[in-house]
């Protein structure tokens, strides 16, 4: 039976701020069937809660410096309303820097990791008895504040930088392997037990390198609308990009049993789910970490094809699970995002293909085109092989929307790369792309590397960058005009609503800035998704007329803007 607010007989009252992806929204709403599940009630009002817990993201500086924002908000606003307030951080910050967090910020009262998710209820009541005991002893935690928020940034990339990056690397030899992330270890003198944290001490539970994986039977709240949802269908990555922190926070690649993942979509299609959104940090690798005697380092298409050959008739795959979702009774799409080229089979080309149910689109980063650019970023895929797995895909499953994310202003990236770049934007003609503007982050293999960008070179190449697709953008749009597509209604909202929404995020670059095509939209209009638009990150369909909010429906698209369509109910 859960504990009381110290306060009042009622339940213990928790508030929480997820920051961040998809992935990380998964983790949010596990956080809140758990503390659902343990009696403890949610409000939307951090002034009123008991505990408020801040669910961070880490992707790039950006995203931390927004965690950090949020977390020293959340304590001023505790300081000023709410002294009794316990406040939690979790997430990918406190994996990425679990030793310094409780130095950097004091006024925290927990920090926990991605494999505490499910534990959260224990660490709730752990947090606000250590709050009170903080206050009990009149000596609570010095608040950073606001003048502390540069001085923590600047922490995090020194602490990055000085970072053996050597036995980093000798630990990513193990990664995929049970020792992976275990080779560190904290120990007490023989004999002698650790000795409890102190009140003004945050309490840290955060383990080295996360190996937890959400099941079926794991609590979870949903937090986005009642029509799509999103699986988690594995954790975790095995490639080693030169650029991206994310398996030092997230750990190797872990699948879910296929059957699992099976039963939660059926239970979500019962509940009336209308989209799939297939989630994870590879998903084409999905299923090789199950098969018996899994090695690491088959991140190469090469090697990758090898072994996905080398399978039994009977093994797990991607194509595998498509199959079997695709069986399941009810009308609904399932998407597929975050695939990686170097994973890409015939097989699962084939399965698209054959599966009424799976969207036509795919989200597949690229990252960049040029030959040296691939090599810098130790993406395993070559220029060729991208050319060909594009056309490959684009042949195999027709109609087929391609989505796909550059970086620009890669250390080393020459005026002649960026302009291969360009060429390779008009001339494929990506129906969604997002750009990214490289972010040097430290601890990284790229943080370190010779030629870093000017910001303003990156900021310029950025804008070329998106006017060329802009280009790309206006003709995509331009061949639906007269068609007749199937969406998914969203509601309803205003055109000066739209014209407002500018599309970015974290793990999906800039999508837009504006679109001058909407300012001639007047009104109000649905806005809907077709099949090539996947939630929050691609484009819109306006629908002028009425149509039943959460349902599919037929449109006859009658114009469009520089990126989104405008239709009419067929």
């Amino acid at each position: 039976m859960t504990k009381s607010s110290p306060a009042t007989d009622r339940p213990v009252r928790v508030g929480l701020i997820s920051l961040g992806c998809a992935k990380n929204l998964v983790d949010a709403e596990i956080m809140l069937g758990s503390l659902m599940q343990g009696g403890v009630e949610i409000t939307n009002d951090a002034a009123e809660a008991d505990v408020v817990i801040v669910n961070t993201c880490s992707f790039i500086d950006s995203a931390q410096e927004e965690s950090v924002d949020t977390i020293l908000q959340s304590g001023e606003l505790r300081d000023a309303r709410n002294r009794g307030q316990g406040l939690i951080v979790s997430g990918c910050l406190p994996q990425r820097f679990r030793e310094e967090l409780p130095k950097l910020l004091p006024e925290v009262d927990a920090f926990m990791g991605i494999d505490q998710v499910a534990q959260v209820t224990t660490i709730v009541h752990q947090a606000l008895a250590h709050r009170q005991e903080r206050l009990a002893a009149q000596a609570p935690a010095k608040a950073s504040g606001k003048k502390g928020k540069a001085a923590i940034v600047d922490r995090f990339a020194e602490l990055d930088r000085n970072r053996d990056l050597t036995a980093h690397e000798a630990e990513e030899s193990l990664r995929a392997t049970p020792q992976f992330g275990q080779t560190r270890q904290v120990v007490a003198p023989k004999g002698e037990k650790a000795a409890p944290p102190a009140p003004a001490v945050p309490l840290s539970q955060v383990t080295a390198r996360p190996v937890y994986i959400p099941d079926f039977a794991t609590p979870r709240f949903r937090l986005t609308p009642q029509h799509f949802a999103y699986v988690k269908i594995a954790e975790g990555c095995n490639h080693p990009c030169s650029f991206c922190i994310i398996p030092r926070m997230r750990g190797a690649h872990r699948s879910r049993e296929q059957a699992d993942v099976v039963r939660e979509a059926r239970q979500l299609v019962a509940d009336g789910v209308k989209e799939l959104n297939l989630i994870s940090q590879d998903s084409t690798y999905y299923g090789l970490d199950l098969r018996a005697g899994h090695t690491p380092n088959i991140a190469s298409p090469a090697k990758f094809k090898a072994a996905a050959e080398a399978l039994p008739a009977d093994a797990t795959t991607l194509a595998t699970l498509l199959r079997e979702l695709d069986t399941i009774t009810g009308d609904f799409w399932i998407r597929l995002l975050y695939t990686h080229p170097a994973h890409w089979t015939d097989e699962l080309i084939a399965t698209i293909a054959a599966c009424p149910k799976v969207a036509r689109y795919v989200d597949m980063p690229l990252q960049h085109i040029h030959e040296n650019m691939l090599e810098r970023m130790r993406r395993e895929t070559s220029q060729q092989y991208i050319v060909d797995l594009v056309a490959k895909i684009r042949a195999g499953i027709p109609g087929i929307a391609l989505r796909t994310t550059f970086i620009v202003g890669f250390p080393g990236e020459t005026e002649a790369y960026f302009e291969s770049l360009l060429d390779f934007i008009r001339t494929t003609k990506f129906e969604r792309l997002g750009i990214f503007t490289y972010s040097q982050e430290d601890g990284t293999r790229a943080g370190r590397m010779a030629g870093q960008i000017p910001d303003a070179v990156k900021r310029e190449r950025r804008d070329r960058a998106m006017a060329a697709q802009l280009e790309v953008a206006r003709g995509v749009a331009a061949s639906y005009v007269g068609r007749e597509i199937r969406v998914l209604v969203e509601g309803e909202t205003s055109a000066a609503e739209l014209r407002k929404a500018n599309l970015s995020s974290w793990e999906h670059g800039l999508i837009r800035e504006t679109d001058a095509g909407a300012r001639g939209l007047k009104g109000r209009f649905l806005t809907a998704r077709g099949e090539a638009d996947a939630p929050d990150i691609d484009g819109r369909v306006y629908v002028r007329g009425k149509l039943p909010r959460g349902e599919f429906a037929r449109v006859r698209v009658l114009a469009h803007t520089d990126y989104d369509l405008i239709a009419e109910p067929v």
